[in-house]
């Protein structure tokens, strides 16, 4: 069986976690198969959105340690190198907007990628684990990046070192994910948002991810002239045409992703 399922409709591309029996927790399989699927999502024009979830009860619960201790398995620098950094990276990079859809615990690395995903939404019944401190590691995975900014210093820190469970509904308050979504309307839910963002303008979205990112490390000057150079970018693309038209003539644009 497959450790990874990966499907292309209607500008969504879905990558699920498929190692169930283990809460889809990460293998040097699934780590490539994922790596190859946002390449893949990167490349083809038809995607404008892409989710990743997990089958079963988990989301994912981070690394598979029983890889990680075999007698010939990687060192844990090798796993963090090769596997999780690549798949951070082309989050962060991929200028489409991503969505991770939690419907179980997110445990360790699994808490992390989906907080490195430009939208997390989970289940009511979900939680999040920075479990790493509970076998004497640290956060990896944009851990100790993308926390302490979605929460704060304070709370990321005591996050990290005690390896507290937070709901998904906590996490919503403390501003760690967008939304958590009552678990019998989770798919009905999810769907809307893919079909929504699958049908908006994705190079603006792009674009939007890009001065995000920028703005981590910019000031306010520098941010202002990535704004300026970016609007000019967004204001050349064909879905802006289509959407001051659409304004215009008092109708529903109808955006293409160019």
């Amino acid at each position: 069986m497959s450790a990874l399922l990966f499907t292309k409709e209607e500008g969504i591309a879905r990558i699920t976690f498929n190692r169930p029996e283990v809460y889809n927790s990460f293998n040097q399989e699934m780590a490539l198969s994922v790596q190859r699927a946002l390449d893949d999502c990167e490349g083809d024009p038809a995607v404008r959105v892409i989710a990743l979830s997990g089958m079963g009860k988990a989301f994912c619960a981070g690394q598979d340690l029983q890889e990680a201790i075999a007698d010939n398995g990687l060192e844990l620098p090798d796993i963090v190198a090769n596997h999780f950094n690549p798949i951070i990276e082309r989050l962060a990079n991929i200028e489409k907007p991503i969505v991770a859809v939690v419907n179980g615990v997110a445990a360790g690395a699994g808490a992390n990628i989906a907080l490195a995903c430009d939208i997390c939404v989970a289940t009511e019944s979900a939680s999040f684990i920075q479990a790493f401190s509970k076998i004497g590691l640290i956060p990896d995975s944009g851990g100790t990046f993308y926390l302490p900014r979605l929460v704060g210093r304070q709370r990321a820190m005591a996050l990290m070192m005690l390896g507290d469970k937070v709901s998904a509904p906590e996490a919503v308050s403390m501003g760690m994910i967008y939304r958590a979504i009552p678990d019998e309307q989770f798919a009905e839910q999810v769907e809307k948002l893919l079909q929504k963002l699958a049908q908006m303008p994705t190079k603006g979205l792009g674009y939007t991810k890009r001065a995000v990112n920028q703005s981590f490390t910019n000031d306010l000057t520098k941010q202002l002239g990535i704004e300026e150079h970016l609007q000019s970018a967004a204001g050349q693309t064909q879905d802006y045409q289509e959407g001051v038209q659409a304004f215009l003539e008092k109708r529903k644009p109808t955006f293409k992703g160019e």
